[in-house]
């Protein structure tokens, strides 16, 4: 063992990289221990190639109702493999630039897995070298990775995770179903329902994105369902079988009657667990939450100097988080001042349209009895919506009935992801009503709404 670090961070997607080039601005003598792409799972196996193919998606949808804008197009027609390959070109150019980033930083890359050992020592491994290096810290950014149900018939060949369907070039699924609403779920139908394919959603709770507004799991279920999207909720999977034509049968229970889907693939789409196998040696014993690691308001671990962040612990599974946890975590690690509110994350959902929510949400100002004042103000009634010829949705404000600040905010429009920023900055700086219609916004924006939305309320 010859090499000592200050920090080494284990895993270098949006948190680990992030956090890697913090420490070595403040000083630190930093290496990534990354066993995969660098970027981690939202560049290589997650965010970015879903927006990238949902990007082709959209795009071929409205080609096909140019008509209605005044232009003829015959002939329209997609090639799935180059659409994987704009997506493939686009991951290895952001990839190209963090690793440039990561080393102009002078932050080390080594290609290995790693094991944490005890007194801060960490094993490092690949098939040409096994050493052991030592760090003063140790940041565990090793992300997540898809959760697999334990039914029948997982096994069988075109039942897929994400990852497993971001990667198959060889054809469109004519018959996609997908066992999951939440994210994951809404998104892969939409790319698959916008590209032609018949799409049918199975959610064991009661409506699809359970975890977010109800009013918001309402208005996309329509919008989903317009499209010709079939949505089945409150249905358990039992077990997938293999048909004689190579086709899949998914057998679940509904109304307490047994039901059956036949499609010729099936996404697994139940949410992401931990990534921790081979983590951490018998020797270390991390306190742990579930299937995640138990972390402090600082993101230390209940060993000192171990500190986690990301999807590796409970909460919010996002890549901005990550990243902002990650800077946080460095921040405390050399005694700075936090820069970052780790109370206002705002959610963001690419479906089309857009759904973005930060804050809390009506449900939950009532749970915590906080009364509070909405604004809202429909999409349709917006002058760019109307131009663009683009769906139904809406832009809801939630304020403290008492201080008249800002509190939360939910967004359903195209754009609604880059317009969520500016709600979760008034949130975090407190802002009122008051000042946020003081605010002159172009016209004709989706942006505007905004000022109708907090107008509208009485």
């Amino acid at each position: 063992m010859d090499k000592e670090y200050d920090l080494i961070v284990i895993g270098s997607g949006p948190g680990g990289y992030i956090a890697a080039i913090k420490a070595s601005q403040l000083g630190m003598k930093v290496a990534i221990i990354e066993n995969r792409e660098i970027g981690g799972t939202c560049l290589n196996r997650g965010c970015i190639p879903t927006k990238t193919l949902m990007h082709s998606s959209n795009t071929y949808a409205k080609t096909l109702e140019m008509e209605c804008l005044g232009i003829n197009i015959t002939g329209v027609s997609f090639d799935f493999e180059k659409i994987h390959q704009r997506k493939d070109k686009i991951i290895i150019d952001l990839r190209s630039g963090i690793d440039k980033l990561v080393k102009s930083n002078k932050v080390e890359v080594i290609k290995a897995t790693a094991t944490i050992q005890k007194d801060m020592y960490v094993k490092i491994y690949n098939n040409e070298m096994e050493e052991t290096i030592k760090s003063n810290k140790i940041l565990i950014a090793t992300g997540s990775k898809p959760a697999i149900i334990p039914i029948e018939g997982i096994n069988n060949k075109n039942v897929l995770t994400s990852d497993d369907l971001l990667a198959k070039t060889d054809g469109l699924y004519k018959k996609l179903l997908i066992v999951g609403g939440g994210v994951i779920g809404v998104e892969f139908a939409t790319i698959y329902r916008e590209l032609g394919a018949d799409v049918t959603i199975l959610e064991g709770q009661d409506r699809i994105l359970p975890q977010m507004d109800k009013e918001i799991s309402r208005t996309l279920t329509m919008s989903l369902k317009k499209k010709g999207i079939n949505i089945i909720t409150s249905a358990n999977v039992e077990k997938i079988m293999k048909n004689s034509d190579s086709s899949l049968s998914c057998h679940y229970s509904y109304k307490d009657k047994e039901e059956v889907e036949t499609s010729d693939g099936i996404l697994i789409a139940v949410g992401r667990v931990s990534n921790t196998e081979n983590l951490l040696s018998d020797e270390v014993l991390l306190e742990m939450d579930g299937r995640s690691i138990k972390v402090d308001d600082n993101f230390e671990t209940s060993i000192d100097n171990i500190y986690a962040i990301g999807d590796v612990v409970k909460g919010m599974q996002l890549a901005h988080l990550a990243s902002a946890q990650g800077i946080v975590a460095v921040e405390h690690m050399n005694k700075c001042e936090v820069s970052i509110n780790l109370n206002v994350v705002p959610s963001c959902i690419y479906t089309n349209p857009e759904i973005a929510s930060v804050g809390i949400t009506q449900d939950e100002a009532k749970a915590k009895g906080i009364k509070v004042k909405v604004g809202k103000f429909p999409m349709l009634a917006n002058s760019k919506t109307m131009i663009s010829s683009d769906e139904r949705g809406y832009i809801k404000v939630i304020f403290d009935d008492e201080t008249d600040k800002i509190i939360g905010a939910d967004i359903i429009s195209p754009r609604a992801t880059d317009m969520i920023g500016e709600m979760a900055m008034a949130i975090v700086n407190g802002l009122t009503s008051k000042q946020i219609k003081a605010v002159v916004r172009p016209h004709p924006t989706y942006e505007e709404s905004i000022t109708d939305a907090v107008d509208s309320i009485k």
